[in-house]
């Protein structure tokens, strides 16, 4: 009924230990002992292929010292149990069905073109950051972008400009304090200076043409177009 580690039985052949094959072997199935696991070892790599009916290869598995390759038209990774998709590759698109993708690295995850997403979150307790180092940083949705920091501060920082820009709607800053730093000051005065004259604090907000804040001292009626040589500047 065989002969050494083979055996011959009902269900067909059987080895027991450790077995090399010096040429192919061709078998419709290769299991293991209920209880034991099924190794695969080469001194080089590990290869599976898949080939149609004309012999031609449509899929291979690559198991090697360095790498795992896997050539095929789609790859998938499916969940143990319903069999759920959890990351499947092909040439027009790569899709992660798991409910969160996480990224451990120091440096993040780095995008070389667009990326589609309809949520962004950071872990509980740390901060999220999204960062353009040499161009720009565009978000952009159909149906609005929001931005929502519930136990933290929101900070928009660029080198050079930062354009905020409602092509049929309004901007509105609802906020219990809302204030603009290093805005140049007109030098509008409704009467002559004196040293006894009560030091400005209060400031009328204006606007250029082309949509430059300045402050103008405040006075009885609006100042703005007493300072608006300011405009000039810019």
């Amino acid at each position: 009924d065989g002969m050494g580690n083979l055996r011959v039985t009902k269900k067909g052949i059987r080895l027991e230990g450790v077995s090399e094959f010096l040429l192919p072997l061709y078998v419709k199935e290769i299991h293991s002992r209920k209880d034991s696991p099924l190794v695969l070892q080469s001194d080089r790599n590990v290869t599976v292929n898949a080939r149609n009916h004309m012999g031609q290869l449509t899929g291979q598995l690559t198991v090697g010292a360095d790498a795992v390759e896997a050539q095929c038209k789609r790859f998938e990774v499916r969940a143990s149990e319903g069999g759920k998709v959890l990351f499947s590759a092909d040439e027009d698109e790569i899709v992660i069905g798991a409910d969160r993708l996480k990224v451990t690295g120091t440096e993040g995850a780095v995008f070389g073109h667009s990326v589609e997403t309809p949520h962004i979150r950071a872990e509980p307790s740390q901060d999220l950051k999204l960062e353009s180092p040499t161009r720009s940083l565009v978000m952009e949705a159909p149906r609005g972008v929001q931005v929502n920091a519930a136990a933290g501060d929101l900070k928009a920082i660029c080198r050079k400009e930062l354009h905020l820009q409602s092509t049929e709607g309004e901007i509105f800053l609802n906020a219990d304090t809302i204030r603009l730093g290093n805005l140049p000051t007109g030098s509008f005065s409704s009467s002559p200076p004196s040293s006894s004259a009560p030091r400005q604090t209060i400031y009328e907000l204006c606007v250029c043409p082309n949509g430059k804040l300045y402050l103008s001292p405040a006075g009885a009626g609006s100042t703005c177009q007493s300072s608006s040589n300011i405009c000039l500047w810019s």
